[in-house]
């Protein structure tokens, strides 16, 4: 079915609220990928609290603009292509299931990521995917932190334990000394 041009615009308008509320994006050509596999990319992402959708590119160049995301390039409006939006505040998950999602279907191809107002190559999108997860960095940084703290509170203590066990010592051999006297 052919949509007006009125149509058009307001699916635009749309889009581009939606790129604008999207901290992160990742752009894809899923040519060659069948509607099942399509399908389980797309139940594979709402974990992450993300959606792919396939765009017109003509659509998609106006939403950018509309959007007020700059340095597009042009290569990336080449062919058919989709787009992951997300809701979620992790770039990482989703870019994980992209590039394990590429691995068992190389149909898909990352073409360019939007994150923190950057854009990335399909190499950085890669590298991005190979980060740990957001609570899997903070699981880190607390790891640290706290061997951290308990090696400091070890050392700390070391000195005490040191000068008890040195007393305790004293103590046994001058009991040793009295009853061998």
């Amino acid at each position: 079915m052919k949509l007006t041009k009125d149509e058009k615009k307001e699916d635009s308008k749309k889009l581009s609220e939606t790129l604008r509320g999207s901290p992160f994006i990742y752009f894809t050509a899923y040519k060659g990928l069948k509607f099942q596999e399509l399908a389980s990319l797309r139940s594979k992402l709402k974990s992450h609290r993300c959606s792919y959708k396939i765009v017109k590119n003509s659509q998609l160049a106006h939403a950018l603009k509309q959007a007020g995301i700059e340095g597009v390039d042009a290569k990336l409006l080449d062919g058919p292509n989709a787009v992951l939006l997300a809701r979620g505040d992790d770039p990482v998950g989703p870019a994980k299931v992209l590039a394990q999602f590429a691995k068992e279907f190389p149909a898909l191809k990352i073409k360019a990521g939007f994150v923190d107002a950057q854009w990335l190559a399909p190499a950085d999108c890669e590298r991005l995917s190979k980060l740990g997860t957001k609570q899997e960095l903070v699981g880190r940084v607390a790891c640290v932190l706290y061997s951290t703290l308990s090696q400091s509170a070890a050392v700390l203590a070391a000195p005490i334990r040191d000068f008890a066990l040195v007393l305790k010592a004293l103590e046994e051999k001058k009991k040793s000394a009295q009853a061998a006297a």
